[in-house]
């Protein structure tokens, strides 16, 4: 069974400044545990069928304006009582809306989280779905280390002591950005996208062996580091096998496979001599290019006339 995740509605009202009207706990443990958000226009008239009382319910202004048509105040109670007897997690009003006594009343009675914004309600709720679908995603550890090479993030996987953290650290020292050491969160934020980031206790810090914990962030200042990125590319480092075939056109790409979602990764073999650091952003600049539609090897090919020629922009990367 997979975990279930959870943020604190205090989290969110920081995160988007919204104003308390009524709150019946504290804000700490009220807990959300969907990244679904609902308008409850019909629920307003009644119609409660599918409704899902784990969302955060936002009332914008459309619902607002249906209940001022149902005319008296008695009607306009009935139906917020039915809608705050469902007990959603908490309820936000936006636009700066004058909120009903009627909604306060109900709030009280059934001790639903009772607040409000000032930001129209497109942007507050593509906002909040966005932050709901961070803190909320699948997520998995991994051990390695995770660097922003030329923007784009490189996850670096390998055995114990094979040479990551240095690796990291040299980067880091050409001008690139350290998210994390030894421990990467990593989390599945939509069907295409990885965004990893340290654990917060480890954050910044960076084992050295011979030398010992480090804080990069002290160290090379707050430019070399960076709290989250998402992943664009696996390296895996390994002690160079004289008898392993190592890829040396890159015609094929591979993908590592990490919470459901492909992620193009490269083996790197590690032996005395190489300098990891500059190969790992050649790695992230031709990572780069193949997102954009160019293939060295590919091309390559093609002129050597063993490869059918293809319709592409060759022409123009050849003016670069």
């Amino acid at each position: 069974m997979s975990a279930v995740f959870t943020v604190s509605l205090a989290k969110i009202i920081k995160e988007f400044n919204l104003e308390q009207v009524y709150m019946p706990c504290e804000a700490s443990k009220v807990l959300i545990a969907s990244a679904d958000v609902n308008r409850p226009g019909l629920h307003f008239a009644g119609f409660f069928d599918y409704f899902d009382p784990k969302r955060i319910q936002i009332i914008g202004r459309a619902e607002y304006s249906f209940l001022k048509t149902l005319g008296t105040p008695e009607k306009i109670e009935q139906s917020l009582d039915g809608f705050f007897s469902h007990h959603p997690p908490a309820v936000i009003v936006t636009r700066g809306l004058d909120i009903f006594p009627q909604m306060i009343e109900s709030a009280k009675k059934y001790e639903v989280p009772l607040l409000e914004t000032t930001d129209s309600t497109s942007t507050f709720q593509s906002g909040l779905v966005s932050t709901l679908n961070v803190e909320l995603a699948p997520r998995i550890t991994r051990h390695g280390v995770l660097v922003e090479v030329y923007g784009e993030g490189i996850l670096l996987l390998g055995e114990s002591g094979v040479g990551k953290s240095e690796t990291a650290i040299e980067l880091v020292k050409r001008g690139h950005r350290l998210i994390a050491d030894d421990a990467v969160e990593i989390r599945r934020v939509s069907n295409k996208t990885l965004v990893g980031s340290a654990p917060e206790n480890i954050r910044h810090f960076v084992e050295l062996r011979g030398i010992g914990i480090i804080n990069a962030r002290r160290i090379f200042g707050m430019g070399s580091i960076k709290v989250t990125e998402k992943i664009d590319m696996v390296i895996q480092l390994e002690i160079w096998d004289q008898n392993k075939v190592y890829d040396r056109m890159g015609m094929d790409n591979e993908y590592t496979s990490i919470l459901g979602n492909k992620v193009p990764s490269l083996t790197i073999p590690v032996k005395p001599g190489r300098n990891l650091a500059i190969i790992i952003e050649v790695a992230a600049m031709n990572n780069r290019q193949k997102k954009m539609g160019y293939n060295a090897a590919s091309e390559l090919l093609r002129k050597l006339g063993m490869a059918e020629p293809e319709k592409d922009d060759t022409a123009d990367w050849d003016a670069y």
